[in-house]
């Protein structure tokens, strides 16, 4: 069939699209319970591994959308959790910072990544492992694409 391309059960990116979708239902209960978003707890998760960072790392840590990420910052410094503050040696740079109240959050957020992880019930840790390669070859080849289609616009 000429149009078998545009149906769905023949489209990776709907497969993607809906893993997603199921993954973030499957962080909305642990992360209700932290008053946090997904895309909230991804900057906290960058921020626990590496503390007062410039806005510019955290972008590239996390890969979330500039615009984005400005809301999520004031959101997350109106709750407390973090603070954007000057960096000493270059008063032109912001650092994010988490307060003592983000900080302590990690401890509350500790078990979540095996409470996610015990929802994978039909793939083991092997699969799982596949699966991030497969994904991290699918985001570095459309990244590359999409510095392709902004170098030829420029």
């Amino acid at each position: 069939m000429p149009y078998d391309q545009l149906k769905l059960e023949n489209q990776l990116c709907h497969r993607l699209y809906m893993a997603s979708n199921s993954i973030a239902r499957a962080y909305r209960e642990p992360l209700t319970e932290l008053n946090i978003t997904y895309p909230q707890y991804v900057v906290m998760m960058a921020l626990w591994e590496q503390d007062e960072i410039t806005i510019a790392e955290l972008l590239a840590k996390t890969a979330v959308d500039g615009g984005a990420m400005t809301q999520i910052l004031k959101k997350m410094s109106d709750k407390g959790l973090l603070e954007i503050i000057k960096d000493e040696q270059d008063k032109r740079k912001r650092l994010v910072q988490l307060t003592q109240q983000g900080q302590a959050l990690k401890k509350k957020a500790a078990n979540i990544p095996q409470q996610i992880k015990c929802s994978f019930t039909s793939i083991d840790s092997g699969q799982v492992e596949q699966l991030m390669q497969l994904l991290d070859l699918v985001v570095d080849d459309l990244s590359v694409k999409e510095l392709s289609v902004k170098e030829l616009a420029e």
